[in-house]
């Protein structure tokens, strides 16, 4: 039933060959995170551009996966083209599933395809094949071609890039089985680097599910606990958008590049609106009973004798910041014609529109002018924004294929740095004070997943800087073994320690059940180790002076306690990565 080792294919681009190893470390580094942080460490090279042919490309799945419910999640691992160091990027679909059902925890691509191509992995075959006709193309035509070439034998999930990867934007996504996304930091560059258009897995293994009747007592019990929280209904009845209204009213929704953080006209952006107005049937990763995936729709005409197609457009709660409340776009449908002109040409949609929201204040203050943005950029201007995007994604002119590299590569050419919301990356959407400014500064991947800081703010007003950083390690401490598993963080208060040692245990993954807490602080060492070898250095992250603008429900952002916070996490950070395994 259960493998002390990893199963992991290599697959070399350059040569077309591939082979299957075993690796240890099972009971050291669990799987996901922990196991993309190991592989990378072996096969990576911290001191080679994140384009080299020799840098891995890696997927990975943890030992529950498949197994329990919102195990869902596969981490991509590889050196980024958005600030050329180690990260992660987490996506879930079908992806997690069809990788074990071709009987690997582990996927490393290396080397460079001499024309675009695609991969297809099923279990104990692969496949490279000549996709140079699908140069340009948009990432559905993509995968709908894909669908046609490889059928739907088997749990099959397609990964896919646009526009914006092929050319090795650094705000380029991986695109999942449509609706999910390895969106953060650059993956989909990567796959660009590599003439890598698409993955595909074909999961067509059968596994026999452990005997007795202790794994599926236990396996009803976490479902029950999943599907019967308060929670659990607010991620599939509303879905993550209903956080809009909320952040709206508490002062901590980003508005129009983060100008403004509260707006009554937010209220057209709502996640009840998106639901009431436009909702047209929820979707779920595969293994996952909520379904938090939330599709609308949009219709437009394509003749003048009133004909119209229907477009179909997944929204979450940062989609719609990104390119709705940013960019002062403040109709529902608006959102989703620009969202799903993001998805087109593959771009992370938090980057795009954050990218945007800067450009168009930039255009007000006169650093750049239409000659660079093509089209009149104004806060609110759906129709201009989706043309935008289109020239985003294609690279359309030098100052597009600028901006595409992200805010910090624009900024430092054009100047504007002090009104760039970047925290890292491009920032999430919650404006809720220090904490979360500085965790997604200087956290692992630049995102809000790395811990709570967000809610930390609105839990406290004290201004300990000790506390503050003791939770923000400690809470991505405890992320880092739920992504090592790799569950969807939504589960996060279901699969404590002690359930996720049981899920372990009916498995038959005793002594890894027996470790959690030194598991999870080895895997979070190395993860720094590897970061700050491959170049980090949280002095040189700042945060610019617009985030020292805003004001929340709790008053304006105290810098001195900001600054502080800064300082005593990246050396509690550095001190970690010192004590990294060799």
């Amino acid at each position: 039933m259960i493998r002390t080792h990893f199963r992991i294919l290599t697959i070399d681009l350059s040569s077309g060959t591939g082979e299957y190893e075993s690796v240890e470390g099972r009971e050291a580094v669990a799987g996901g995170s922990g196991l993309a942080a190991l592989l990378f460490s072996l096969y990576g090279y911290n001191h080679k551009p994140w384009d080299d042919p020799d840098q891995p490309l890696i997927f990975a799945i943890g030992p529950l996966t498949a197994y329990f419910p919102l195990m869902s999640k596969t981490v991509c691992a590889f050196k980024s083209p958005y600030h050329n160091q180690y990260a992660e990027s987490h996506g879930g679909g079908r992806s997690a599933l069809a990788l074990r059902f071709t009987d690997l925890d582990g996927l490393i691509i290396k080397g460079r395809a001499n024309r675009l191509s695609c991969l297809s992995i099923s279990s104990g075959n692969y496949e490279i094949k000549d996709a140079h006709f699908m140069r340009g193309m948009d990432v559905f035509r993509t995968g709908r071609m894909l669908r046609h070439m490889f059928g739907s034998t088997g749990h099959r999930s397609i990964l896919r890039i646009g526009p914006a990867g092929e050319r090795g934007a650094p705000t380029a996504c991986i695109n999942v089985d449509t609706y999910r996304h390895f969106g953060r930091l650059g993956g989909g560059g990567v796959m660009g680097s590599k003439n890598l258009k698409a993955i595909i897995f074909i999961g067509d293994k059968v596994f026999n599910l452990p005997e007795g009747d202790a794994y599926g007592k236990l396996y009803q019990e976490v479902y029950r606990k999943l599907t019967a929280t308060e929670i659990m209904h607010k991620y599939h009845d509303i879905g993550t958008p209903i956080n809009v209204a909320s952040l709206n009213e508490m002062r901590a929704l980003p508005i129009r590049n983060l100008v403004q953080t509260t707006d009554p006209e937010m209220a057209g952006i709502a996640g009840e609106r998106f639901a009431s107005d436009t909702l047209l049937r929820n979707h779920a990763c595969s293994g996952c009973p909520v379904g938090c995936i939330h599709v609308g729709y949009v219709r437009e005409r394509f003749t003048e004798e009133n004909r119209y197609y229907y477009l179909q457009v997944s929204y979450d709660h940062e989609p719609v910041f990104a390119v709705g409340s940013m960019l002062g776009v403040t109709d529902c449908f608006a959102v989703l014609g620009i969202i799903d002109a993001v998805e087109k040409v593959g771009l992370d949609v938090m980057s795009a529109g954050v990218c945007l929201a800067w450009a168009t204040e930039a255009t007000q203050r006169g650093l750049i002018s239409e000659k660079e943005t093509l089209v009149p950029l104004r806060f609110g201007d759906a129709s201009g924004y989706r043309q935008a995007v289109h020239h985003l994604g294609t690279g359309a002119n030098d100052f597009y294929c600028l901006l595409a590299q992200g805010l910090h590569a624009t900024t430092t050419h054009y100047g504007g740095s002090d009104f760039a919301c970047v925290l890292g990356q491009e920032m999430a959407g919650y404006a809720t004070g220090e904490a979360f400014f500085v965790s997604q500064a200087l956290g692992f991947r630049h995102s809000h997943l790395d811990s709570a800081g967000y809610s930390f703010d609105q839990k406290t007003t004290e201004k300990d800087v000790n506390k503050t950083v003791d939770f923000l390690l400690k809470d991505e401490k405890e992320r880092v073994l739920l992504t090592s598993m790799v569950s969807c963080l939504f589960a996060r208060n279901v699969y404590t320690d002690e359930v996720v040692s049981d899920c372990l245990k009916s498995l038959g993954y005793n002594n890894l059940a027996a470790k959690l807490k030194s598991v999870a602080s080895y895997i979070q060492r190395l993860r720094w180790g590897l970061r700050f070898a491959s170049g980090f250095n949280p002095e040189q992250v700042t945060i610019p002076k617009r985030f020292g603008e805003v004001t929340t429900v709790k008053g304006p952002i105290d810098m001195s306690y900001l600054d502080a916070l800064k300082k005593e996490y990246g050396k509690r950070i550095q001190a970690m990565a010192s004590e990294a395994p060799p």
